[in-house]
């Protein structure tokens, strides 16, 4: 019976080899994980590196004192002063990136939503604040009050643990969902070949002549879309591990933070996606098993790449934590636990109950699967 299982094994891997757009499933994909990990380390720098010029034209609707003129020239502000009505059509033109209105002691911040807006803003309540602080220290000066002994009354200081920073954390968890989609992509087209393919071209009834259980073909073929898609995880996750090396010296966001994966990190890594793999492969031939031809079958199983992408995704980014109840819900599980991977938290608990629970899965799709291999109705039916 073993060698029942190997031989279709084996004759599956051998067409899926010789397939070239099988290979091209498992090969080329994984080639836009390092372009998508470059180009958003870009934009990141791009954020973080825009030049002050670009967004310190601010107007004001009133005369700066020299001491105001003073402070803004400090923090590079470019004054621009005019009536409300002036300043307001250079914004709308693009001259100014932010205007400020004053009525009595209250100060009002013009602006809009944009990248540059938002600088400007940020820049602008710095100027204020030192502004609040120099009116502070001449006030309590002019009382004969000393302003060093009220700022000081308390200290407050930063103890920063050594972490991933943002960005970093950001890209690896983008990353990873993009090795999902690669993955599921990767099983899709074995999975359509090896059941609504060979159904379409006969060449299943001929297979199913030989005294050959439907429990070995089944699992045969379910092992070779596995191993295929763990190749192309595997191949997505080096790619993107050579990524983060080119990355973190191409970029100056990362400068001085380690952005690279543990030895530990990324071992679960790698039990993470081949979890996933198996458990895709399943649920893509179960699907895939009851069209009747290749197109039906790519058609059905069209929306599985949206539905394994998006919950990770969500997850992702409203900031879910691990936990049991979620380590046993497909799709946001594996992505949840990476997440708490990639951050140096291995919680043993939730992976092995992502495993089991994976397990189980599995074992009913398959079962479901051999079922469906039985009925000659199910199979054969046009």
């Amino acid at each position: 019976m073993k060698s029942n299982l190997f031989n279709i094994l084996k004759k599956e891997l051998r067409e899926l080899f010789r397939d070239k757009k099988s290979l091209a499933m498992m090969l080329v994909i994984p080639i836009f994980i390092p372009l998508l990990i470059i180009g958003m380390s870009a934009l990141f720098e791009a954020q973080v590196s825009k030049d002050v010029e670009e967004y310190n034209k601010i107007g004001f609707s009133y005369e700066l004192s020299e001491e105001e003129k003073e402070i803004a020239k400090q923090i590079a502000i470019e004054v621009i002063e005019g009536t409300e009505e002036e300043l307001k059509q250079k914004y709308d033109n693009g001259e100014i990136y932010l205007y400020v209105t004053k009525e009595d002691n209250k100060y009002v911040l013009n602006t809009g939503t944009n990248d540059n807006d938002t600088y400007a803003e940020n820049l602008v309540q710095a100027y204020f604040e030192a502004y609040k602080q120099y009116l502070q220290t001449s006030y309590l000066a002019n009382n004969n009050i000393n302003p060093d002994e009220v700022f000081s009354i308390i200290t407050v200081e930063e103890n920063i643990f050594e972490e991933d920073n943002y960005f970093a954390n950001y890209i690896k968890n983008y990353a990873f969902l993009f090795i999902v989609m690669a993955i599921t992509v990767s099983a899709t087209y074995p999975a359509t070949d090896t059941t609504a393919g060979e159904k379409e071209r006969g060449t299943l009834e001929t297979l199913l002549t030989f005294p050959i259980r439907s429990k070995d073909i089944i699992v045969g073929k379910f092992l070779s879309v596995s191993i295929s898609s763990i190749i192309t995880g595997l191949i997505s996750l080096v790619l993107a591990v050579i990524s983060l090396v080119i990355t973190k010296d191409m970029f100056s966001i990362y400068e001085g933070i380690d952005i690279m994966f543990s030895p530990v990190s990324l071992v679960f890594s790698v039990i993470v996606i081949i979890a996933y793999s198996f458990f895709i492969s399943g649920l893509c031939i179960a699907i895939a098993s009851t069209s009747k031809t290749f197109k039906e079958a790519q058609s059905a199983l069209t929306p599985l790449t949206f539905i394994s992408f998006f919950p990770g995704m969500i997850a992702f980014m409203i900031g879910v934590q691990g936990s049991p109840i979620l380590s046993i819900i497909p799709f946001i599980n594996f992505t949840v636990i990476f997440t708490d991977i990639s951050n140096g938290k291995i919680d043993l608990l939730n992976i092995a109950l992502m495993a089991i629970s994976t397990i189980i899965y599995i074992t009913i799709v398959l079962k479901v699967i051999i079922k469906q291999y039985k009925s000659e109705k199910v199979l054969f039916s046009k």
